[in-house]
């Protein structure tokens, strides 16, 4: 948890850069994250099963990171954001994705919380998958459809932020 990350209020506006840790302990802190999730040219999503401190191996959208201040003074992109995470976590390259939506939400398991202001992005990828291992269990290719429907009646399955993303991708018509 070494990463300095962007504390924001309500609207993802930001306030100041704080350690990682201070986001995730206790309350929190709220802090900009982003949730990718790719679709394919057969109706399918791509999901993980996510290793992680505080939602262990549970299911997850495809790829999920935060807007991190860099080491040369500046701050990730959202677009940027994720485009490392699908580098880092598939090694999935040059992928268009565009954002369509945010979210806000709080869920704590013992002293660890999540406490995010979340873009959600979406892309097309119809290319080869090699999930790293450090980052997650497996991975699989669902039918949109059958996604929505399992996450809606399931929903302790999925991670906090894929449940409410959902939502949001449903209201847009994405999914």
């Amino acid at each position: 948890m070494d990463q300095t990350i962007l504390a924001c209020d309500d609207e993802g506006n930001f306030l100041e850069y704080i350690p990682k840790e201070a986001g995730h302990t206790g309350q929190g802190k709220r802090h900009l994250a982003v949730t990718v999730l790719l679709y394919n040219s057969k109706g399918e999503v791509l999901l993980q099963r996510r290793k992680h401190k505080v939602f262990d191996n549970i299911w997850d959208f495809t790829a999920s990171t935060h807007l991190l201040h860099k080491a040369d003074g500046s701050d990730e992109s959202i677009k940027e954001a994720a485009l490392r995470a699908l580098k880092d976590e598939y090694g999935i390259e040059n992928v268009l994705v565009k954002e369509v939506g945010t979210f806000n939400y709080f869920a704590k398991v013992g002293e660890l919380c999540e406490n995010e202001h979340d873009y959600i992005l979406v892309g097309e990828y119809d290319g080869e998958v090699n999930m790293d291992p450090m980052v997650g269990y497996e991975y699989t290719w669902i039918n949109k459809r059958e996604f929505v429907q399992d996450i809606e009646q399931n929903p302790s399955k999925y991670t906090p932020w894929a449940v409410e993303g959902v939502k949001v991708l449903t209201e847009n018509k994405i999914l």
